[in-house]
C-alpha cells in the first residue's frame, strides 16, 4: 500500500530483504520449504541443523536473511554457497504446534505462544514487533535504509494466501520480475548485454522494460549458459529488435525508483534471482 497508517488493531514488525520459508519439524525431523514448496535444507545446511535440535512439532512461518552492512540483504544471500555467508532465520509466526493447529487463532496470540514456547538462538531469531506508531516505526525504518515494515491485523486468522490483513509499507520499489529475453553483450561486456522483463496482468504477459545493472562477472558468465539452453522462437513483444527471447522459466529481483507513465521500470538494477517463485504467478504489485 502507499496510504500509510497507524492503529491500535494493527502490529507492525520489519520488512526482510530475504527469502520466505516454511520450517516443518515432526520428531526432530526438519523440512524447510521455499514458497512454491522447494526444499531448502541443503541450501541452508546450518539452520536444519539448528532446528533439528527442536524437540517439538512444529510449523514456523519467517524469513532467511542474511546481513551486508547491518541490514538484510537478498543479494549476499545468493551469495550463500559461494562464500559461506552467515544466514539467519526469523521466525514471525507459529502455524502448528505439538498436535494444535494454530491457523484460527488470532496473529497476537499466535506469537505470543511463538515468544513463549521457544528457545531463540543466534541462528534462529524471533520477529519482535510494535504497536499503534505504525507510521512513525515506517520513518525510522526509511531513514536507516531499510526494505521497509509489514502491517499485520492483531485479530487476524492466518491463510495461506494473499490479504489483506497483511500489508507492505516499502520504503523503495522493488518486485519480481519474469526474464523473457537478453540482448548479445557489446564492447568488453561478457555473457549477456540485459534483460528483458515482464509480468503477467490476468494471464496476460506485459513488458516492464530491461535491466542491464547489477550482475557481477561470475553471474554473467554462468547465467548466459543457462539463459542460452532455454531460447525460444516464439517472440513475446515484436518491437523489442536484438533480442533473444527465451521459455519463461527465471524470475528476478529487480529494485528500482519508479513505473514510468507507460508502465516501464525506471533506473531498474538486478538483485538476485527467485527460485521461490512461480513465473506464471508474477504480477505487477
Amino acid at each position: 500500500v502507499t496510504k500509510y497508517f497507524s492503529s491500535k488493531e494493527w502490529i507492525y514488525e520489519t520488512k526482510f530483504d530475504g527469502i520466505r520459508a516454511i520450517v516443518v519439524i515432526k520428531n526432530k525431523k526438519v523440512k524447510i520449504f521455499s514458497r512454491n514448496k522447494n526444499i531448502l535444507n541443503k541450501k541452508f545446511k546450518i539452520l536444519a541443523q539448528e532446528f533439528s535440535k527442536i524437540k517439538k512439532n512444529c510449523i514456523l512461518d519467517g524469513e532467511i536473511v542474511a546481513f551486508d552492512k547491518g541490514k538484510t540483504s537478498f543479494s549476499k544471500l545468493q551469495r550463500v554457497l559461494k562464500n559461506k555467508t552467515k544466514v539467519y532465520f526469523y521466525a514471525f509466526d507459529l502455524l502448528y504446534l505439538n498436535d494444535k493447529d494454530l491457523r484460527d487463532e488470532s496473529l497476537i496470540d499466535r506469537k505470543k505462544i511463538l515468544k513463549e514456547k521457544f528457545v531463540f538462538t543466534n541462528l534462529f531469531r524471533y520477529t519482535k514487533h510494535i504497536e499503534k506508531e505504525g507510521e512513525k516505526f515506517f520513518k525510522k525504518a526509511c531513514k536507516k535504509g531499510l526494505e521497509g515494515i509489514i502491517a499485520k491485523k492483531k485479530d487476524s486468522k492466518y491463510f495461506s494466501k494473499r490479504t489483506k490483513d497483511w500489508l507492505k509499507f516499502k520504503c523503495h520499489l522493488g518486485q519480481e520480475l519474469i526474464i523473457i529475453g537478453f540482448t548479445k553483450p557489446k564492447k568488453t561486456r561478457i555473457g549477456f548485454g540485459a534483460l528483458h522483463l515482464g509480468y503477467f496482468d490476468k494471464n496476460i504477459l506485459k513488458y516492464a522494460g530491461k535491466v542491464g545493472t547489477g550482475f557481477d562477472f561470475d553471474f554473467l558468465k554462468s547465467f548466459s549458459k543457462k539463459l542460452k539452453k532455454i531460447k525460444t522462437k516464439k517472440n513475446y513483444f515484436e518491437n523489442l529488435k536484438d533480442t533473444e527471447f527465451v521459455k519463461l522459466k527465471y524470475v528476478a529481483q529487480i529494485d528500482f525508483t519508479e513505473w514510468t507513465r507507460d508502465k516501464k521500470l525506471r533506473h531498474p538494477r538486478f538483485l538476485g534471482l527467485r527460485d521461490d517463485k512461480n513465473p506464471k504467478k508474477v504480477v505487477k504489485e
